[in-house]
């Protein structure tokens, strides 16, 4: 099934490089008037030419799935989407995770790139080069899907003679764009909460974007998912690597568990309707062990049936040292061997802390499947950030299979594990905790889900709680530990409001024992450079 998907994006990545100027024609949102009068080179495909080709629509909707995987339009450099940060830098989903996760307990990283150590230290500004890629990614994503919708109105399909076939396999791929879109916005608003906004009814060329206010921005997000769930295929039936129903509908479950983070009302109540829809829609645990759902073949080993929806990598197909190769290689040094972890050789990089160590019972010699630390030559206090083995090396992700034959690409740079953004062990945290919160649902039901990951995680029943032991408190632990290293930690210790204010561990705030910072480092700033622009945007509040 991943070898569909990628064929496609291969396709995608050769038709785009004369697709590139018409594509992103609608990123330069702030040119001067002048440039609009800039016509296409002779060897450069217009819109209407490009779109002859039937096949283009498909080509353009892979190229919006990889934009969170890939860099650019060669990989893994050449012809970068962006350009400012380094391009292996520079990768969406390597971007995202920085944010999520280089901001909290549970990871830390040795080098000294830039501003990179402000990101877990917490003492980043509106300056930051990472924050800012990160905001221009999103930016140049949601401008992709933007302009696929420009390109596939009925008015656009009439006039190029689209067939009936085609025109209904394209009304499902403007369902799965505004879900990428919705996606992408959700992002933006969980990191920047007030970001620019444009959608395809906006001019391109010189125009300024409207800031939009985080609720408003809720409501919209809110309303694009409700309203393309009757497009989207049904949960489980689509391409792998697609989005489907259960992608719509596990996204709105994760708007509404941090609604009240977003808008100040809860939803809870919501968040039990669409867990429940995607418990009820056929995904299941595998009877594989934790760590398999990390490995090369995370597609096909019994991982995939839990995964709501996935980043698909591979190894000879979707090069790019951002994604899933910089969190394989970044997480291997010291007396690490690489070639355990199906890789040339480690980065030295990112490692975790003392805090997120002691989330498991007996910590490195934790009975929980869930607690793949290397301790090795390691350290568990961090007293040197520059030093990697200060800190317990993560051995979550390895490309190599259930036998531990490496992953496809022969040299070893490139990983095939697929990552999951959205899986079922998250749906069922999602629902105890809703149920907690007050959302309704049930306590026996919310014990048995947990129970049902903690099997998997303890191989027995040793590890089950009862209802009694099910508390806010153990959902955090346990979101850690086992979500670790997914991208969701900055936004569960907001939620819990232990992120900046309250929650404290090793070189939080720049010192080596860590201590609290204020809370406006719930939300990241808005790019110094993009409010010299754009007069329309008001800077997130102490920056």
């Amino acid at each position: 099934m991943k070898n569909k998907y990628i064929n496609n994006e291969a396709m995608m990545l050769r038709t785009i490089k004369s697709l590139f100027l018409v594509f992103t024609i609608a990123l330069f949102i702030q040119s001067c008037a002048d440039r609009l009068d800039l016509q296409p080179e002779d060897n450069r495909l217009t819109a209407d030419v490009a779109f002859e080709n039937p096949e283009a629509y498909k080509q353009f909707l892979a190229k919006i799935y990889a934009g969170i995987s890939l860099s650019g339009q060669e990989g893994p450099a050449g012809a970068p989407d962006l350009i400012g940060l380094d391009e292996g830098f520079s990768n969406y989903l390597r971007l995202y995770w920085k944010m999520q996760e280089l901001t909290t307990d549970e990871a830390i990283i040795a080098w000294n790139d830039g501003t990179i150590h402000d990101l877990h230290n917490q003492v980043w500004t509106s300056g930051n080069e990472f924050i800012r890629t990160m905001y221009s990614r999103i930016m140049y994503q949601v401008a992709l899907c933007n302009e696929f919708l420009r390109q596939t109105t009925d008015g656009k399909l009439d006039s190029r003679g689209v067939d009936t076939d085609l025109r209904a396999e394209i009304q499902v791929f403007r369902a799965e764009v505004r879900f990428m879109r919705a996606l992408t916005y959700w992002h933006a608003m969980d990191l920047y909460a007030n970001p620019p906004f444009v959608t395809e009814n906006d001019p391109i060329g010189a125009f300024l974007p409207p800031q939009i206010q985080r609720t408003d921005l809720f409501n919209y997000i809110e309303n694009e998912l409700l309203d393309i769930l009757d497009d989207m295929t049904e949960p489980r039936s689509n391409e792998y690597g697609r989005a489907d129903r259960g992608a719509a509908w596990m996204l709105l479950a994760k708007i509404y568990l941090n609604a009240e983070v977003y808008t100040g009302t809860s939803r809870y109540t919501d968040v039990i309707t669409y867990t429940n829809n995607i418990i009820d829609a056929g995904y299941s645990i595998p009877s594989i062990p934790y760590f398999h759902s990390f490995l090369a073949d995370n597609d096909s080993n019994g991982a995939q049936e839990e995964v709501i929806f996935t980043i698909p990598f591979d190894g000879q197909r979707t090069q790019a040292f951002g994604g899933m190769t910089f969190l394989t290689h970044a997480p291997v040094g010291g007396s690490m061997d690489p070639a355990d972890f199906g890789i040339n050789g480690g980065w030295f990089g990112i490692r975790t802390t003392p805090t997120f160590v002691e989330q498991f019972p007996d910590e490195e010699n934790s009975t929980d499947g869930r607690e793949l630390l290397y301790t090795d030559g390691q350290t568990k206090d961090i007293f040197s950030v520059s030093t990697f083995t200060d800190g317990y090396a993560v051995a979550k992700y390895r490309n190599v299979d259930i036998n531990g034959v490496q992953g496809s690409d022969a040299t070893g740079n490139h990983t095939d594990i697929d990552f999951p953004m959205f899986r079922l062990a998250d749906t069922y945290l999602m629902y105890a905790e809703a149920v907690l919160r007050g959302g309704g649902g049930s306590m026996s039901n919310a014990t048995s889900y947990i129970n049902e990951l903690r099997l998997r995680a303890y191989g027995n029943t040793s590890g089950n709680i009862s209802e009694a032991d099910l508390t806010l408190d153990f959902i955090i632990d346990e979101r850690s530990r086992e979500l670790y290293w997914e991208a969701h930690r900055r936004t569960d210790l907001i939620r819990f409001n232990q992120f900046s204010e309250n929650g404290i561990w090793q070189w939080k705030g720049g010192i080596q024992q860590g201590t609290t910072t204020d809370s406006f480092r719930d939300l990241m700033p808005l790019p110094a450079t993009d409010l010299g622009i754009n007069t329309n945007l008001e800077q997130n509040p102490g920056y």
